[in-house]
């Protein structure tokens, strides 16, 4: 068994590595830019900004990279009008299975969650790296038949969410533990408010907020 070295590097954006090689998922526009220095590849969950800085991603191609992308097509139809180049793109959906930078991947759901009625989700998909950390995007994806999640991502804020649903979410996947993330739009003070009940709503799965820089060590197949 490896182990992978994650780190959150603000809101959604999480950054995982081994053996010299990094994937990063989700570089949106409140994550810390410095999440796509040295990537080897990129996974985006959606269109949204906070979760894809388009101009972000196409210079980090740009700049003497190698990496690669895979997210959803209106993603990657996004990218190549910025002039990301298009043989480095890739499209994906619920069901796929991909190697990305080393890691197995497996992509998992289909929408974003309901913001409101009258506003038309976009496609949303979640990934689940080496079998063991779930990274949802913004739904609360499916849990793959069999695995056994070591790391959720946990969405704790946002338009979309319900803490209650966050706190449910968790108990169903049961994680070994329970990383937030998406909460920019929170304060110090609200962060400490979702970390306290969520913490204690969330029974046997530990609950572990990073701080930056802190690297969180799973266990993978």
């Amino acid at each position: 068994m490896s182990t992978v070295a994650m780190t959150v590097w603000g809101h959604a954006g999480i950054r995982l590595e081994r053996d010299g090689r990094a994937l990063v998922v989700d570089p949106g526009t409140f994550t810390d830019p410095g999440i796509l220095a040295g990537a080897d590849a990129v996974l985006v969950t959606h269109e949204h900004a906070d979760h894809v800085d388009v101009e972000g991603v196409v210079t980090a191609l740009a700049d003497g990279s190698s990496a690669e992308v895979w997210a959803p097509g209106a993603v990657v139809d996004l990218l190549a009008g910025a002039g990301a180049p298009a043989g480095r793109l890739h499209a994906v959906d619920g069901g796929d299975v991909v190697e990305a930078a080393g890691f197995a991947v497996q992509v998992v759901g289909h929408r974003h969650a309901t913001i409101h009625p009258d506003l038309e989700p976009p496609a949303n998909v979640g990934y689940l790296v080496d079998g063991a950390v779930l990274h949802p995007g913004d739904a609360f994806v499916p849990v793959p038949d069999g695995a056994r999640v070591q790391v959720l991502a946990l969405p704790v804020s946002g338009p979309w969410l319900k803490l209650a649903e966050a706190v449910d979410y968790l108990r169903q996947v049961a994680p070994g533990t329970a990383v937030p993330v998406h909460d920019a739009i929170l304060s110090d003070a609200g962060r400490a408010v979702v970390d306290r009940i969520t913490a204690s709503l969330a029974g046997d799965v530990p609950y572990r907020r990073l701080a930056p820089g802190e690297v969180l060590a799973v266990p993978a197949d």
